[in-house]
């Protein structure tokens, strides 16, 4: 057996990385300190992959299956004899998988940032900021338990609000940091509620004992019910919430639009392959309980991941900030992902759906990072967010340009690249499961290629826009990341998935279902060809749709006011008729009471304070008289 205690170093180095910078990195060139962030992710990325090698081809197989390995382990807090946290590092295939996907993209994301930052303030702090991102996703992937999962969870919240507000001098910023903190804090709430429920019922937080589907674990808690459902799929729910919140999932998915004011580089780490994801790691890794004693909230994930991927896909087509349309593309692929673990069930090809998800996460980290990389090396040339700024850049731009059209033409899910094949999966799963959600996804799959291509012909097509000066390609040190993420999505699809990671850790062998693959594949160039007409060239075409559309348009363009039904439910509603009459009575009666009081015991203090006089006659007469009356009182009484 291999010893994989080494792997603890993944997570050192980006700690003490963090360490390094935040408290020494201004007393470092700002050049330097880019460079030791980026080694030290160098060398995570390095074992990352070395692990991910001994794991999948150099360990002993169980009856078949891939083991659960503890790299080591300790404990923290013993709460009872049964009950207690540890403090580990768990090996299995989605959390290897997950090593090398966080690793990959951040060690891009680090390298691309030597370009794009720099000469900003602060190039140090936001390496230290980086590698403190790093450090906490990926000691959220490797916890042993849900507690220890949940601590990394809190710190990938406080990371990512440093992140996006890292140009705290733009009050835009500022509020986008504040909004993505609050909404994932009351997501987490549920999360801990699920937590306690969980382990009350279970006397456990331990992965490999509550994911047992053997173990006794799985039918705690069944004969409980309440409302109509057990408290085992109450727990479940309550889970799966701090997913919905950290993968930005409607309804909790104001944040991640505003979160585009952080740096691009930021964008690329939290929609690729990091915070975004968690929820869908979260599920993955609770999956056989979710699956077996958990079914109905197995179904929530797959109507709440299907309705997110057409709400985001629709509004998407609208936006003319070509982050935004990322954004809310990444909100839709996560939803596909969620639909996917919806639609699984445990073993072999029923477990299609986990496999598929799992798939997805891998391939979309690479063509999203690749995607919003590419994205900032436009808004580096043009200094512009907007796609009426742009048009012709490939011209400008041969390398941004061939590998961003690598990338759409991935999410797209045209062949032989990677998106095509994970994408295909998950809708084949979907068919065999529910052809409700299926079709929905289809539509989706048709949506998706239009308004990336959108994006595309809008920004390297259509008429020259009059630039302030001619656009240049970016530096190597941004250039070579996108042309390895660029290899990445067109070679990952190649990548024997069900051979690795399954629901049950046992291999089985996919096919494509060319019934289903077919289809989805003449959907994706239809929207293509759309995209080509309206947008490959200037026409009136798109300003005739939008006004056939009416309403329809001005609601997708407008995020259908979800936005502002929060402020008013919150300004309106929850501050005025709640929280400023609870402000009120707090303020008047509360306080009011302790003040009256603290004012009445101050006056009568102050009218008895003359009997504190130091003269022993006074004292004496008082005393004198005081007995007198009392006697005579009691004579009185006693006759």
């Amino acid at each position: 057996m291999i010893n994989f205690s080494y792997t603890v170093l993944i997570l050192l180095i980006p700690f003490l990385m963090f360490i390094l910078l935040g408290l020494a990195g201004h007393k470092l060139k700002a050049g330097l300190s880019g460079l030791l962030g980026t080694a030290g992710l160098a060398a995570v990325t390095f074992l990352s992959y070395l692990t991910a090698y001994f794991y999948f081809f150099g360990t002993d197989k169980a009856e078949g299956a891939f083991q659960k390995i503890t790299a080591f382990s300790f404990t923290w807090l013993p709460l009872t004899d049964k009950l207690h946290v540890d403090i580990g590092l768990l090996l299995d295939p989605i959390s290897v998988m997950m090593l090398i996907v966080v690793s990959t993209v951040s060690f891009m994301v680090h390298i691309y940032s030597l370009g794009y930052m720099k000469g900003e303030r602060g190039f140090e702090r936001f390496f230290a900021f980086l590698s403190l991102f790093t450090f906490s996703m990926l000691g959220l992937v490797v916890a042993t338990n849900i507690f220890q999962m949940y601590i990394s969870w809190e710190l990938v919240g406080v990371s990512s609000y440093l992140l996006i507000g890292f140009y705290y001098e733009k009050p835009s910023a500022v509020r986008a940091a504040k909004k993505a903190f609050i909404v994932t804090r009351f997501a987490d709430m549920g999360f801990l509620i699920g937590i306690l429920i969980l382990s009350f019922i279970t006397k456990t937080f331990d992965f490999i004992t509550l994911t047992d589907p053997d173990g006794t674990a799985m039918t705690q808690g069944s004969g409980i019910s309440f409302l109509g459902l057990s408290v085992m799929t109450w727990s479940m729910i309550f889970v799966y919430l701090g997913g919905v919140g950290k993968s930005a999932m409607f309804p909790f998915h104001i944040w991640l639009p505003d979160a585009m004011e952080g740096p691009t580089p930021v964008s690329a780490l939290i929609h690729a392959a990091t915070m975004v994801v968690a929820g869908v790691y979260l599920v993955a890794r609770m999956f056989p309980v979710y699956v077996i004693s958990a079914p109905v909230a197995l179904e929530v994930v797959a109507y709440v991941g299907a309705f997110s991927s057409l709400f985001a896909a629709i509004i998407a087509c609208t936006q003319t900030d070509i982050k935004r349309v990322l954004a809310y593309s990444t909100m839709s692929q996560i939803g596909y992902m969620m639909l996917a673990l919806g639609v699984s069930g445990y073993g072999g090809h029923e477990g299609l759906g986990f496999m598929a998800s799992m798939f997805h996460l891998f391939t979309h980290a690479m063509f999203k990072a690749l995607l919003f990389l590419g994205a900032g090396a436009i808004i580096h040339a043009v200094h512009s967010n907007h796609m009426t700024d742009m048009g012709n850049l490939r011209r400008y731009l041969p390398v941004t340009h061939i590998t961003f059209l690598i990338a759409c033409l991935t999410i797209a899910g045209v062949p032989p690249f990677s998106g095509f094949f994970s994408k295909d999966e998950i809708l084949t799963a979907a068919f065999h499961h529910n052809k409700i959600l299926f079709f929905v996804e289809y539509a989706v799959a048709g949506i998706t290629a239009f308004y990336m291509f959108r994006l595309y012909f809008s920004i390297f097509w259509g008429n020259e826009t009059h630039y302030h000066h001619t656009p240049h390609e970016a530096p190597a040190t941004m250039t070579v990341p996108l042309i390895i993420l660029a290899a990445g999505s067109a070679l990952a699809g190649f990548i024997p998935f069900s051979r690795l990671i399954t629901s049950d850790s046992l291999p089985f062998e996919s096919e494509i279902e060319w019934a289903v693959a077919i289809p989805s594949v003449l959907i994706g160039l239809a929207g293509i060809a759309m995209a080509y007409v309206m947008y490959s060239r200037k026409n009136a075409i798109p300003d005739k749709v939008a006004a056939s559309l009416g309403y329809a348009y001005k609601w997708a363009y407008n995020k259908f006011y979800i936005d502002e039904i929060y402020l008013f439910v919150t300004k309106k509603i929850i501050f005025r008729y709640i929280s400023e009459p609870v402000a009120w009575f707090d303020r008047h009666i509360v306080d009011g009471t302790m003040n009256a009081i603290a004012s009445v015991t101050q006056a009568v203090s102050f009218r008895i304070r003359g009997f504190q006089s130091g003269q022993l006659q006074k004292y004496a007469f008082v005393f004198v008289s005081g007995t007198v009356l009392f006697v005579l009182i009691f004579i009185y009484l006693w006759r």
